[in-house]
Parts: structure tokens; C-alpha cells; sequence
């Protein structure tokens, strides 16, 4: 899918794209924090048919129903296509060795061959957690691998 990147001087980004059935859709982000969501008419793509503006809270919501299960169903099909693929979630508990550290120093890739690919905070999904990302007690960790490795690197987050 492409999507179009459009800086808005003064405003924030436009991110565009067009979906399967014809319609555009696009998020506004302003640099105040404010989310438009703009629903363009089928007719006349540069009429806003519908603009929905979202607090935090509610682009977090929209986030959570359409990131995570969308998560969930691309390593469901990995699953079905490679044989002895894992995915396991792991919660950081409080007390854990990294409740507060990064995913760097925990090396779970280097020290077990797991992939970390996901980590949900709250309503949050972050998606492809690169290696400053900050563990919280409470995130849950999604980890790729064989059952092998993606235990140990439960054992990793849960004991150091």
C-alpha cells in the first residue's frame, strides 16, 4: 500500500492513502498533537467528505482496534506457512531486570535468536521496537522465534 507524506507549514503532516474499494483516506497530525481523520468523497478526491477530529485518548483506541489485531493476524498466517514458528507474549513484571531498561541491554536477539516485533503499552502498539526502546513493567513483549528461543527469551525478561 503507498501512502503519501505531505508536510502542512504551519499545521503538521498529512498522511494519505487510498484504500482497496476507491475511497482516500488521510490523518492530519498537528504540531499542537491534535489527529484529524478526513474521509475524501468518492467523486471529487479533494472534497473532505467527513473530518473526525481525535483527542489522545481516541486516536490511542482507534490504534488499539485496528494495530493489534492486524499484528496478531500477520503471525497467525506466519504460523500456518513456516513450520516451528513461536510467537509467545511475555508480560515485564514489576521487579523485573528490565522494568526500565532498554531493549538493547536485554540483547534478546544476540543471546537467544528471538525477535522481539512488538511490545503493547496500555492501548498502545509498538510495532518493530528499535533497540532504545524502554521496557515498562506491565508492556507486553510479542516475541518471534522457535519454541526454543522465544523461551528463553521469556526467561531473559523475567529474570535478567
Amino acid at each position: 500500500m503507498e501512502i503519501e507524506q505531505t508536510p502542512l507549514p504551519g499545521i503538521g503532516l498529512k498522511h494519505e492513502f487510498g484504500t482497496q474499494s476507491g475511497r482516500r483516506v488521510a490523518v492530519v497530525s498537528h504540531r499542537s498533537g491534535r489527529r484529524d481523520l478526513i474521509i475524501y468523497d468518492r467523486d471529487d478526491p479533494d472534497r473532505a467528505c467527513e473530518a473526525i477530529q481525535l483527542n489522545d485518548e481516541e486516536a490511542d483506541a482507534l490504534v488499539e482496534l485496528l494495530g493489534a489485531p492486524r499484528i496478531v493476524q500477520r503471525l497467525n498466517a506466519l504460523h500456518r506457512e513456516i513450520e516451528g514458528l513461536v510467537s509467545l507474549q511475555v508480560t515485564v513484571l514489576p521487579g523485573s531486570p528490565y522494568d526500565g531498561r532498554t531493549l538493547g541491554e536485554a540483547r534478546i536477539r544476540t543471546r537467544t535468536g528471538a525477535s522481539v516485533v512488538a511490545v503493547v503499552r496500555g492501548s498502545q502498539v509498538h510495532a518493530s521496537p528499535t533497540p532504545d526502546f524502554r521496557f515498562a513493567a506491565a508492556d507486553v513483549v510479542v516475541v518471534v522465534g522457535d519454541a526454543e528461543n522465544t523461551a528463553a527469551a521469556a526467561d531473559i525478561l523475567a529474570d535478567g
